[in-house]
């Protein structure tokens, strides 16, 4: 197992004030729609923008997944990796959020086509998933972008399918990078994403689609969304839709997830071999590190002479303040990455580097 003392039910917060935001996935629930597909074309290029030129770019790439099983049905979005049908999209698409059952799966393109698919693999822990389309050719993969380049600011242009409505285009900015976020209802369930934060419009059905930048590029796969209790009696909560905090797992991750999904069926993850909860001091709230719990014996951990009660304030030059950062940081790392890692030990700190392992 990789880094624990995850929170079930994670929220995100912002100052004195702001309230509370409950982070959800944002699709594999949406009834499937029969609003029929509509392709993203420049009919104007004098007045077409950058955000019209991106999307017509990249419309072509993305798809609409419609999933059934004996536990419910819904759709989501997907991204197209070759031309003979090999489709990236999200675990809780596919899985329809835990609704059991061996799931049948369709595909629309942008064009319309419909065809059957089969899921090839899925990655629980990155919320990532593969589908193949059946006898599918001349499709029109999507062209990737280096995710660790973007920047705050930079244009973000979200495709996807919220609600079913199938090549539907939002624009926003990113927003944040490196954003530590957590999906999931229970420990059971729960995903921990390195994510791409942005203001680009997302909603249910969004999950799997694309989020890329001014160039029509991927910098992104759609994957969650922040969203606020409309009721604040127990057990009549319900959830309001974009709020313009949407998250995406970065391109980067996504791609190398895809890869070992199509060539073995399931993919390898970093593994620090610890377990840890958020360090605070006594009364407060802020976290100020994360606390190692336990280490485990012939880890990467053990090796570096990590031991229980060391707290982990910095992965390279990334401040750690929470134990769902270090698990963020550590998931974006590859196995066999060398890390340097800035360590409390009572009074005294000092970096430690260590060379991560590889879990499944």
């Amino acid at each position: 197992m990789g880094l624990a003392g995850l929170v079930a039910g994670a929220l995100i917060g912002g100052g004195a004030g702001a309230g509370v935001a409950t982070l959800a996935d944002d699709g594999g629930s949406s009834t499937p729609s029969t609003a029929s597909a509509q392709s993203v074309t420049i009919t104007d290029p004098e007045r077409a923008t950058t955000a019209t030129a991106a999307a017509a770019k990249a419309a072509p790439s993305v798809v609409t997944i419609y999933v059934s099983a004996a536990g419910g049905s819904g759709s989501g979005s997907g991204v197209v990796l070759s031309d003979d049908g090999y489709v990236l999209t999200n675990n809780h698409v596919v899985a329809l959020d835990g609704a059991g059952g061996a799931p049948t799966v369709q595909v629309r393109t942008s064009d319309g086509t419909l065809y059957d698919a089969t899921v090839v693999g899925t990655d629980p822990s990155s919320d990532l998933a593969v589908v193949k389309l059946a006898d599918a050719s001349g499709l029109t993969p999507a062209g990737f972008a280096d995710s660790d380049s973007i920047q705050v600011g930079d244009l973000a242009v979200a495709i996807g399918a919220p609600l079913g409505l199938s090549n539907t285009v939002t624009d926003g900015i990113v927003s944040a990078t490196n954003r530590a976020v957590q999906t999931g209802s229970t420990q059971d369930d729960s995903t921990v994403i390195d994510a791409i934060q942005t203001d680009a419009a997302i909603n249910p059905g969004n999950s799997g689609g694309a989020l890329v930048d001014a160039a029509g590029e991927v910098i992104g796969i759609n994957v969650a969304i922040a969203t606020v209790p409309s009721s604040g009696i127990p057990g009549q909560e319900s959830q309001s839709g974009n709020i313009g905090v949407g998250f995406a797992i970065p391109a980067n991750t996504a791609q190398r997830i895809a890869e070992q999904i199509i060539d073995t069926g399931s993919a390898s993850h970093a593994l620090l071999g610890v377990t840890a909860r958020t360090a605070a001091d006594d009364g407060s709230a802020v976290g100020n590190g994360a606390q190692l719990v336990d280490v485990n014996p012939g880890s990467p951990a053990a090796d570096a002479e990590l031991r229980s009660g060391d707290v982990i304030t910095a992965v390279g030059n990334r401040p750690i303040t929470t134990s769902t950062e270090l698990t963020a940081a550590i998931r974006s790392a590859e196995p066999g990455e060398t890390v340097t890692l800035t360590v409390r030990r009572g009074t005294d700190s000092q970096q430690v580097e260590v060379t991560l392992d590889e879990t499944s």
